[in-house]
């Protein structure tokens, strides 16, 4: 697969991604359906066959179980993967998420430590702040993750769903190599804030998580009841009442576009991402899927296929509220 330089501190990165999270239970809920350990590992190992060596995942999704999976995924080939891993909701001694966000320099040194036995490594590729702590300053954290680059802890820093504000603080205390926020055809905050032109102009690599609208834009989902009864996309207002037919009508049209160019809604709202300067890391947990979507690294869209793209999903089209508090 073609690579890109994720921001300018000298990381390498393939275009796209693997999202790790819906490969395990999170806090006793299965996350975009069911999850089998077996198959979630040879999609970890088909990705790399593919040239999709660049992994995300968290403590807070188990907690704690998915950074083990992912340990298991490449005992034996770590120097294969480029991991990046995220530290933020408090987990207590006895590995249960409090839901308070902790940024203190205490806890940091805690986090990585559990991050780098859970993984099986001596050093973590890219260590993401998963959310700022209101009662700590930015600048008080990243300095604390600073001493984890100096003492060989970990490589890079990046931080996630920030704002502009905090992004041109956070780096001035140290350089961020990237900044993970939602984003897709469906959710495109980060243009409107302000964080998509601030990644630009600092030299930061922009990751997108969920680039498929939870699911959405894969054109899979018909009704509400595609989901299980404990699937947490039933919380979303996206994905609830009028609003959830609507945006089925979105997706039929951009449908439509995929068919004419060859390809499934999948890899165009992947490629459409990747086309905006930003590095897509869909989540699966099945092999087949990681192959439609690593397929979408050799769409090439025109600036017209773009332009008819977001003629039909303009930027500020109300999509339904994506829940803040349901996204990891």
């Amino acid at each position: 697969m073609k690579t890109r330089k994720l921001g300018t501190q000298g990381l390498e990165i393939p275009l796209i991604g693997l999202g790790c999270m819906g490969m395990s239970t999170s806090v006793g809920f299965n996350t975009y359906g069911k999850a089998d350990e077996k198959e979630s590992i040879a999609t970890i190992h088909r990705s790399l066959e593919l040239g999709g060596n660049f992994l995300d995942t968290a403590d807070l999704y188990g907690p704690l179980l998915n950074e083990r999976l992912v340990g298991n995924a490449i005992k034996g080939s770590r120097d294969k993967y480029i991991i990046a891993t995220k530290f933020g909701f408090e987990i207590d001694s006895n590995d249960q998420v409090t839901w308070r966000i902790n940024g203190r320099p205490d806890y940091v040194k805690k986090a990585v430590e559990r991050s780098l036995k859970n993984l099986q490594t001596d050093v973590i590729d890219l260590y993401y702040l998963h959310r700022p702590d209101p009662e700590v300053a930015i600048e008080e954290t990243i300095g604390a993750m600073a001493e984890l680059v100096k003492e060989g802890k970990i490589k890079y820093i990046g931080i996630s769903e920030v704002t502009d504000e905090l992004i041109r603080r956070a780096n001035k205390t140290f350089p961020i190599t990237a900044v993970q926020n939602e984003y897709s055809l469906f959710e495109r905050t980060a243009e409107e804030d302000g964080v998509y032109q601030a990644t630009w102009e600092l030299g930061i690599g922009l990751v997108a998580y969920s680039p498929l609208g939870r699911g959405f834009l894969t054109g899979q989902i018909k009704t509400p009841d595609d989901f299980d009864a404990d699937d947490f996309r039933r919380s979303i207002p996206r994905f609830q009442g009028e609003q959830f037919y609507k945006n089925i009508e979105l997706v039929e049209e951009l449908k439509k576009i995929a068919a004419e160019k060859g390809i499934t809604e999948t890899q165009l709202s992947i490629a459409w991402v990747i086309a905006k300067g930003v590095t897509p890391i869909p989540g699966t947990k099945r092999v087949k899927y990681i192959e439609q979507n690593i397929a979408a690294a050799e769409v090439s869209l025109s600036r017209e296929d773009m332009g008819r793209i977001e003629r039909i999903i303009p930027l500020g089209t109300n999509t339904g509220d994506r829940n803040i508090s349901q996204s990891f």
